[in-house]
């Protein structure tokens, strides 16, 4: 493994070459959970009816750009968010296994869960802002509109209209269920793929290469994606409100439930699955690659003793 400061750059890297091709997803996704939002079945009119209809609605009526909007939020937040989450997980792992274990070459689920929640909370505090206006920015349409609808040229527009308005503390808005929904999905997002791996290795003879890491991602990319929706959802509701609709989280979540049911939470899963499954895969695929490369280049620049394992 590259050192922290390398790993964070090639899980950044990974991370931006993942979100490209699975963006438009995430722009579907968001807006299936903010759709009918508290209001009951009956009353709810349903203007996306799926991943593959919201997929064509968008492009028929905003073309390609309206699939990808946010895409250089998403970039900025991938970077913070996924360096953090593949570059501090291992340096958490050993540091409490050796003070548990006195060695650092044991596997604690426990341990393991509790790193990769703690990397993936840090990871979205950073980035917390940048998903906030990527999210509205995702949600605007000025043809089918859902929720409330917010109107930004571009990335820097929102920041200043946000802090114009609300300050600081609007940029933060929703940071708290959103470092719960990062530690739930980063939580068993590592553990799950490192598992995978080994049993995949022990039981099925599989070697190291593309196939195992295709594979073990994909184990991993669906665990996360139903540990992580839930709060997903209360997570995209309470970035995209205006003013204090929602006084927490836990107010977000009861007031979805109570007024449209407790499936509502998972609205917009298999958009979510659609784009989590590739984007795992991509992301810790592309990860391993990325950080051979810079255990490389680190090797040339300050010779192998920056590559240690840490």
């Amino acid at each position: 493994m590259a050192t922290t400061v390398g790993s964070f750059i090639a899980g950044g890297i990974a991370a931006c070459g993942a979100v490209t091709v699975t963006h438009g997803f995430e722009t579907v996704k968001i807006r299936l959970q903010l759709q009918g939002e508290l209001q009951s079945k009956k009353e709810s009119v349903r203007l996306y009816k799926g991943v593959f209809h919201g997929v064509g609605v968008i492009v028929k009526n905003e073309g390609f750009k309206g699939l990808l909007r946010g895409l250089g939020c998403a970039y900025v937040y991938q970077m913070t968010l996924n360096g953090c989450r593949l570059s501090f997980y291992e340096p958490v792992r050993n540091t409490l296994t050796n003070a548990v274990y006195k060695d650092a070459t044991v596997q604690s689920f426990g341990i393991n869960l509790f790193s990769g929640a703690a990397s993936g909370i840090l990871g979205a505090a950073a980035g917390s802002p940048f998903f906030l206006i990527k999210t509205r920015l995702q949600s605007y349409s000025p043809f089918l509109p859902v929720g409330t609808q917010h109107h930004y040229k571009n990335a820097l527009d929102g920041v200043r209209q946000i802090y114009g308005h609300e300050g600081l503390k609007g940029l933060y808005r929703g940071v708290v269920p959103a470092m719960i929904r990062t530690g739930f999905g980063s939580s068993v997002q590592l553990p799950t793929y490192f598992f995978a791996k080994r049993r995949l290795v022990k039981h099925l003879g599989m070697e190291e290469g593309m196939p195992l890491h295709i594979a073990s991602s994909t184990a991993s990319g669906f665990v996360v994606c139903c540990v992580m929706h839930p709060p997903d959802t209360v997570m995209s509701r309470m970035y995209n409100q205006t003013g204090n609709l929602y006084s927490s989280a836990f107010d977000c979540l009861y007031r979805t439930v109570k007024t449209e049911g407790i499936l509502a939470v998972y609205k917009g899963y298999f958009a979510h699955l659609a784009r989590i499954l590739p984007h795992t895969i991509l992301t810790l695929t592309l990860a391993e690659q990325t950080n051979k490369l810079m255990r490389r280049v680190e090797d040339r620049i300050y010779g192998s003793e920056a590559s240690i394992e840490i």
